[in-house]
């Protein structure tokens, strides 16, 4: 699958994005990183919930380098399925659980309280704060 093919389905759209843009939502993600470690010695969930969106923005601010934005629909899965072609064949596992992190962060924040382990939370925050300084790295000169 290529961009052509996510744009045709209407689930990303081209748009020019500012430095700012993108240095905002990098700066949302290790926010978000820093509240997901104070928030997870009270709340799983919500902790888990948090790291995930550290890496919701982090994939956007590597959307906006390359001059995309996910479509109005469906828009944290079409983030993601951006991510699968961007980041390429060689973490290919890695978008696919946190594309998986993605559905049970929504069972956990809309239908079951209390589903997120303390072993689940801490190994995504592990594998956010990672992924969040991976795309900083990639972003370096894109900008």
């Amino acid at each position: 699958m290529k961009y052509d093919d996510l744009l045709q389905a209407g689930k990303i759209k081209k748009q020019r994005v500012s430095g700012a843009e993108i240095d905002r939502a990098l700066a949302r993600a290790e926010r978000d990183l820093k509240t997901a470690r104070l928030v997870m010695a009270g709340d799983w969930d919500w902790g888990f919930a948090i790291a995930y969106n550290a890496v919701l923005q982090a994939s956007r601010a590597l959307m906006f380098a390359e001059g995309y934005r996910p479509g109005s629909h469906e828009g944290h899965k079409n983030t993601f399925a951006f991510m699968h072609i961007a980041m390429g064949k060689s973490c290919e596992d890695l978008i696919a659980y946190f594309d998986r992190v993605r559905n049970k962060r929504n069972q956990a924040i809309y239908d079951v309280a209390g589903m997120i382990s303390e072993t689940e939370a801490k190994n995504l925050f592990t594998m956010a704060t990672d992924f969040v300084a991976r795309v900083k790295k990639m972003l370096g000169g894109k900008k």
